[in-house]
Formats: structure tokens, C-alpha cells, sequence
């Protein structure tokens, strides 16, 4: 069933959030969870959102998609490094508020992460996705996006993290 807003075409904005957008950023990151089927996996509060990305060293940037002066969607990136190649922009998250989706908000939220990329001359920018999302790969294809099956993706969750502090010796 095709959106009832598929045919018109609102006028979006984008910005860059400040702490006074954590409620509606952590919203938008529901929703994403939702979307990718894992909404209790969600742990992070406005409190933490505001205390790392709005801070003295914020750790992330957030670009807001608005129109009317209504969120409709956000991309989160930083700047990583890699070893080999040297600064690397970060997008993690691309969302866009269901009723919102098929009119070219992605790709405007994805050119401003490209434009910043250039501007900062990072070497490569990088994402994840998850390999049944269909729509959001083909989105990446649009622009002649590598994507890699090559890779395996590692991590440890908090819990992991403290047991595993208990059990390391420090040098």
C-alpha cells in the first residue's frame, strides 16, 4: 500500500540538531529499531543522548530533516580513522519517519553526509546494512555504493564489557 502523501513532495530543511531535539532524535531511533525488528534493544536515554553528542566533546553529529517545523527524519554520523586510510566519515544511522519515506529525504540527508565528507576531506565513508533490508540497499546501489559481504561485524555488549574488566589483568 503506497503512502497517502506519495505524491507530494514537502519542503525539507536540514540542520543540525542541538540538545533541545533528544527526545524527538531518541524517537526517531525507536522507530528505526522498530523498523529493523529489534525495538528492545534500544537502551539509550535523552539524558545519554545529550551528555555525548551535545557535550564539550560531542562524539556524534546529528543532521535533522524537518518540514514545517516537524522532524521527519535524521542521520547520525562521526568521524572515524582508519589505519590504512585515514579520516573516515561514519554514517550510523539514516531515518526517516515511515509516513515521510519515498520522498527523497534519505538522499537528501545522505548528500549532506557526502558534501561534509568532501568538505572534511575524509578519505572513505562508511555504513552498515542490514542484508535484508532490500530497500535500503538498493538506495546505496543508486549512488555506486560497495558493499561487502567480506566483512564480518564484531562487538561486545555492556554486560560483556564489564565481565570481561573483571577478568583482565591491567599491565
Amino acid at each position: 500500500m503506497e503512502s497517502m502523501h506519495s505524491n507530494i513532495r514537502p519542503i525539507i530543511h536540514l540542520r543540525e540538531a542541538s540538545k533541545d531535539d533528544a527526545s524527538v532524535i531518541v524517537e526517531l531511533i525507536r522507530e528505526l529499531a522498530y523498523y529493523e525488528r529489534a525495538p528492545k534493544e534500544v537502551t539509550i536515554t535523552e539524558t545519554e543522548l545529550i551528555d555525548d553528542g551535545f557535550g564539550e566533546q560531542p562524539l556524534f553529529k546529528v543532521i535533522l530533516a524537518e518540514t514545517e517545523s516537524k522532524i521527519v527524519g535524521m542521520a547520525l554520523w562521526y568521524f572515524a580513522y582508519s589505519t590504512w586510510k585515514g579520516k573516515v566519515l561514519y554514517l550510523e544511522d539514516i531515518i526517516v519517519k515511515k509516513d515521510f519515506r519515498g520522498m527523497g529525504i534519505g538522499s537528501l540527508l545522505f548528500n549532506e553526509l557526502i558534501l561534509l565528507a568532501a568538505k572534511h576531506r575524509a578519505k572513505r565513508m562508511q555504513w552498515q546494512v542490514l542484508n535484508w533490508n532490500e530497500p535500503a540497499i538498493r538506495f546505496y546501489q543508486k549512488y555506486g555504493a560497495n558493499l561487502s559481504s567480506e566483512w564480518l561485524n564484531g562487538s561486545l555488549t555492556e554486560e560483556q564489557i564489564l565481565n570481561l574488566k573483571n577478568i583482565i589483568q591491567p599491565l
